[in-house]
Formats: structure tokens, sequence, C-alpha cells
């Protein structure tokens, strides 16, 4: 049973359910004080020991009714004239010698035969489960191992045995055959179908890593509408790590580095024992982030993603505000905090979304208003094409604003071949820019955000 459970949190695991080496050990505790007898309480006490949020909730419920909801075998299909024939109470069954020797023949059948022919639902349930066990099922992870898989357990089974078995009632009792094909191929329905809930179980997990890892890869500004949900999903798990990875400062960065010379003098009295250490403790910035997004029609989509991120890291990031700008520039930071995704994107883009770039324009309406918000210690991201229309880039702004920050991060959804050509101001602008980076996946942005941040560690 202690396997069982195993199984389980790996498949709660794939549902989308977090659940950590310590928790599993609380749940099978508190499994072995109410027993499994009853599943309504089992069921309870995985929701309580397990999750820790609604949306955990369900999942977590929905995995456990998949898990423990074994397939029964499918019956054979029912033929009088074969029930007739093969039944005792038949006078006309009794008195043919060719059915007693189907019933010595059904004797000497292999296991798997006699119990097809029996009929008994539990022992066959408990024979597809022990060879599901033996053939590693919860391996499984695609839908094309399927078939890899259904094999296996028929082989576990004993199919081979019972391919012998059929091949000889074919010559000597056609009936029996008929009536053990008919249940091999219920058999085999039996076995599809716990193969495919094994899959649904098994096989989430490494199904939506593929299709986090094709997200990650794919060109924000081509995502499809189908996808955008699957791709804020992925930003928000995106945010999850980074806070995971930078909001807890470790033991020797807060200690510093043991400082040898204070630590010998503090010892002197002791001849040199180091009763008391000295350490060298760097001082470390605290985080403050101001960004720039461009939000006109060639760059909007990944304008949203990234405000998204910037916006879900307020454990890292304490002090964070953000504008968008097209013709013109607004701050967004009260917008973003104050309104869901969806609604605070609508309201940004009717007020300055869609419009044609002006950069130079946009620049100078921060400097006009905030300027005085950059310190030394802020960084300064802008995520945009560079592409101002030929109209003045205002260059000499963004130089005194690379001037006041500590550093000045430029995010450019294009590849580095177009930049230059056309109305891009690319490479006038990246002269003043301690950083200047392609950003056009999910997967260069978590990059990109992850090195800022880790910057102030």
């Amino acid at each position: 049973m202690r396997e069982n459970l195993h199984r389980f949190f790996r498949a709660a695991r794939g549902a989308g359910v977090r659940l950590s080496p310590a928790e599993s050990i609380d749940a099978m505790r508190a499994v072995s004080k109410v027993g499994f007898s009853d599943r309504t309480v089992l069921r309870d006490t995985f929701l309580l020991t397990l999750a820790k949020t609604q949306d955990e909730k369900k999942a977590l419920g929905d995995c456990f009714d998949l898990f423990f909801d074994q397939p029964e075998p499918s019956q054979p299909p029912e033929d009088s004239e074969t029930d007739k024939s093969d039944t005792p109470e038949s006078g006309a069954a009794s008195d043919t010698p060719g059915d007693a020797d189907g019933g010595d023949q059904a004797q000497d059948l292999g296991q798997l035969a006699q119990m097809l022919l029996s009929q008994d639902r539990n022992a066959m349930a408990a024979a597809i489960a022990n060879a599901s066990n033996a053939a590693y099922l919860s391996d499984i992870r695609y839908f094309t191992q399927r078939g890899i898989f259904s094999g296996r357990i028929l082989d576990q089974m004993g199919i081979q045995r019972l391919r012998d078995d059929l091949d000889a009632l074919t010559a000597t009792n056609p009936a029996l055959a008929e009536r053990l094909q008919a249940a091999l191929d219920g058999l085999r329905d039996t076995v599809r179908e716990t193969v495919s809930q094994a899959l649904m179980l098994y096989g989430r997990e490494e199904a939506e890593n593929l299709r986090n890892e094709i997200l990650r890869n794919a060109p924000l500004s081509r995502i499809e509408p189908r996808q955008v949900e699957q791709m804020r999903l992925l930003i928000r798990q995106i945010a999850r790590r980074l806070r995971e990875r930078y909001s807890k400062p470790r033991k020797r960065q807060r200690r510093g580095h043991l400082d040898v010379r204070r630590t010998i003098r503090r010892n002197a009295a002791w001849g040199g024992v180091p009763f008391l250490t000295a350490w060298k403790r760097r001082h470390r910035d605290k985080p403050k982030i101001i960004a720039l997004c461009d939000v006109s029609g060639s760059v909007a989509r990944v304008s949203d993603f990234f405000l998204l991120l910037i916006h879900s890291l307020h454990e890292v990031v304490s002090d964070v505000r953000s504008f968008a700008f097209s013709g013109h520039l607004i701050e967004v930071s009260d917008i973003l905090e104050s309104k869901s995704p969806e609604e605070a994107m609508a309201e940004i883009m009717s007020k300055v979304g869609f419009g044609s770039s002006d950069y130079g324009n946009s620049f100078a309406d921060f400097e006009h208003e905030w300027m005085n918000a950059i310190t030394p210690q802020t960084t300064v991201i802008i995520l945009g094409d560079a592409r101002s229309n030929n109209l003045d880039p205002r260059a000499d702004i963004l130089r005194r604003i690379g001037e006041r920050s500590k550093r000045l991060v430029w995010l450019n959804p294009e590849g580095r071949m177009a930049w230059g050509w056309g109305d891009s101001e690319m490479p006038r602008y990246l002269t003043f820019c301690t950083v200047v980076r392609q950003c056009a996946t999910a997967q260069q942005l978590e990059r990109a955000v992850s090195d800022i941040v880790a910057s102030y560690q």
C-alpha cells in the first residue's frame, strides 16, 4: 500500500499539486491513523494534509477519484445458443459427449483462460492490477506508449498461453473457443482503459512540461489567442520560481565572509584561539526597478507578459514602478496592482496602446515627470523594438537615464539582424545601455529578469 501511496503522490504532482517530501510523510502518517476502509475519509485526509489552495483541492480531488476508480473487466457479449449448449442444466448439453469433453478441456486450460471463462470480476481486477505493477505502468508518460504498456500487461497475465489454448479449442470445441475469444476481447478493452487511465494520471506532468517547453521557446508576439491563458500561467510559474530562488537570502550571504585579521585581533587574549569570529559584511542594494514598456501594436503582446512577470515579483523586488508608452508615456503601476491582468492590459491599451511609437516624445515625458525617481540603486528596464517611425529618438535623454541609474537594460523582442534597418534606432540607443538583449520568448524573458534580480543578491 505504501507503493500505491507513492504513485498517488506522483500523480498528484502531475495534476499541479505542490507536494514536498515532508508533506508526503505527514499525509502517510495521517493515512496510517484513518486507514483505507472509508474512501470518503481517506479523500478528506488527503485534501487536509496536501492541498494548500482551492485550485489544488479541486485538482487533488479529481486526481483521487481517478486514481482509486479502477475499471471493471468488460463482460463478453451473451449468446443464447452458446449458453444453452454449455449450461449443465440443459438436457442436450448433459447428454452429448462433446460437451463433457469441453468440461474436461476447460480444466486443462491455462490460468488466464479459466479466469476469463469463470467471469470472476474480482479475480480479473486483481490480476490486471498485479500485471500493471509488474509492467511498471506508473512509468507511462506519452500517449504513444499506450500500445507498449497494453502489450506488457497482457504478457504478464499470460496472453501467449491463452493464444495456444484458443488454437487448441478452435479445432476441438469451437463453441468454447468462441466464448473464450469474446472474453479475451473484453479483457483487451479493460486493459486499454486501465492504460488510458494511467496515462491521465502519470502522463499529465510530462505532457504539461512538453507543452510549457514549446511555449517557453515560442515567439511571444505570435502566440495564438487560445494559448494566451496558458502563457499567462507559464509566466506566473516563472515568477514563482524566481521568488523561490531570490526571496530567501542564503545564510552565508547574510553572515558574509570570515575576516581573518579582525578575528585574530579579537582573540589575542586567548593566544589566537578563535573563540570569537568577525565577518565581512558586504552591503547589498535594496532592489529597485523602473520598467518602461512599449505597448504599440508591434510589441503589445510581449509587453503584456513582461509587465505581468515584473509585477509578480513583489516579494523579491519591493520597489517596482511600471510605465507604458506608444506616442506618449504614462505610469501604470497602480493599474497593474489593483486589477486582474486582463482588465489592467485592457485599460492600458485603451489609454496608450496600439499607437505609433514615438520614443523621443515618451522619453521626454519621463524626464519631465519622473526622472527624479531614478537613483544610483535603480535598474531601468526598457522593453521595445526601438522603432520610432523616423522621429527624433532623443538619445540624449537615454544617456542621462543611464548616467543616473545603476544599470540600464534594453530588452528588444526583434532579432539582432533587424536592428538598425528601416526606422530602428537600436544601434544609437545601445551605446548608452549597460545590457542589451534580444527578448522574444518566455525563456529569454525569464533569463533577463533573473539576471537583473540576481545583481542585487
